[in-house]
């Protein structure tokens, strides 16, 4: 599939839609001055849409560069060194029906084997092709990739917690309100040989469930995280929230609720949370990214901007940020809808927060 017809496919799956409007909203972000981002990479053509994040042991961040924008480039694993160097970890194996690899959220098991969420959604309009891929990685090296989860609708966000891998699936049906959730899946199940295959609604490994009220943006589960505590932190993308999820010592849902909403957020998708407890949260429709108290889930607009380019390090379709050290590190996956425009330029921005 050719750039632009692939990616009004995509967005005829997802039903992005949206408008793009200014904030309107009583929030930080009209109380005190916005952070200026910066050209954190200007990419080649070849790493046309950087997305999900995690920070690794070795203190690199590991890049999943989807790309999207243009699909003759296959998907890649990529990281950042600690000195802001770009390296190549693994190019993805293709799925058999769309031969391509579309990989979102990534995340480090404890058996330190990287995995990934292939969200088959941005190659087909079949569902359940997604699949969550196992990235084998000894000394620092990937030695292969391995197919552990299949038959998921939008694979996307992916946590670690314990011994289990957690995985978005951003839709789990077409009704209103749409359902999605979060599967969970022990490490130790997780099979090249045989790999799992979730079904939906019914299945025993989806933990929490969530539903989406927007019929004009209907997406679901989409960011993922925990904190230092246990307790889950997953964003519903649609409806503009971030919910917390708590467990109990046998690993059930003892509450969740919703911790954000709105509060110039004109939608969540990425979310990561850094050490001192706060979660960031990449506003892929908002052009912004925010930082939520994960105690009071007071929200807080860091950055925000205006259709770009992304050549002064602005964002454009911003769909994930992490913090190392004192950068927040931004993901543009520069896709198109909607007011957003898919620029010749592919950038990952940076924030110095100090």
């Amino acid at each position: 599939m050719r750039t632009m017809t692939r990616v009004a496919s995509l967005m005829a799956v997802l039903g992005l839609c949206w408008f793009l409007g200014g904030c309107g909203c009583e929030c930080e972000c009209g109380k005190a001055g916005l952070m200026k981002p910066r050209v954190g990479f200007m990419l080649p053509e070849k790493y046309n849409s950087p997305d999900g994040m995690t920070l690794g042991k070795d203190g690199c961040i590991y890049l999943a560069m989807n790309n999207v924008v243009l699909q003759q480039h296959p998907a890649k694993i990529l990281r950042i060194t600690p000195d802001d160097q770009l390296e190549e970890v693994i190019t993805l194996p293709p799925q058999p029906d769309t031969k391509l690899a579309s990989p979102l959220g990534v995340a480090f098991g404890s058996d330190g084997n990287l995995y990934v969420a292939d969200c088959q959604a941005f190659c087909t309009k079949e569902p359940a092709k997604s699949r969550l891929l196992r990235v084998n990685m000894k000394d620092g090296k990937a030695t292969g990739c391995d197919v552990v989860a299949v038959g998921l609708n939008m694979a996307n966000g992916v946590a670690a917690k314990g011994d289990c891998i957690y995985v978005c699936d951003t839709t789990l049906n077409k009704e209103t309100p749409m359902a999605s959730g979060v599967y969970r899946f022990a490490i130790a199940e997780l099979d090249a040989k045989n790999p799992l295959k979730v079904t939906g609604l019914g299945d025993p490994r989806l933990v929490v469930k969530l539903s989406t009220q927007n019929k004009e943006h209907p997406v679901g589960a989409n960011g993922l995280d925990f904190d230092a505590a246990g307790n889950m932190y997953v964003c519903n993308f649609g409806d503009r929230e971030v919910i917390k999820v708590v467990f109990d010592a046998a690993g059930k849902v003892q509450s969740q609720a919703v911790l954000a909403k709105d509060n110039g957020m004109e939608s969540t998708d990425g979310l990561h949370c850094d050490a001192a407890g706060n979660l960031w949260v990449a506003d892929f429709l908002g052009n912004a990214v925010v930082r939520i108290d994960s105690k009071s889930g007071a929200v807080t607009v860091v950055a925000k901007n205006g259709e770009s380019d992304g050549a002064d390090g602005s964002l454009h379709s911003p769909s994930e940020c992490i913090v190392r050290g004192n950068k927040l590190y931004v993901s543009n996956i520069n896709l198109a809808y909607g007011p957003h425009k898919s620029s010749k330029l592919y950038t990952i921005s940076v924030i110095d927060l100090k």
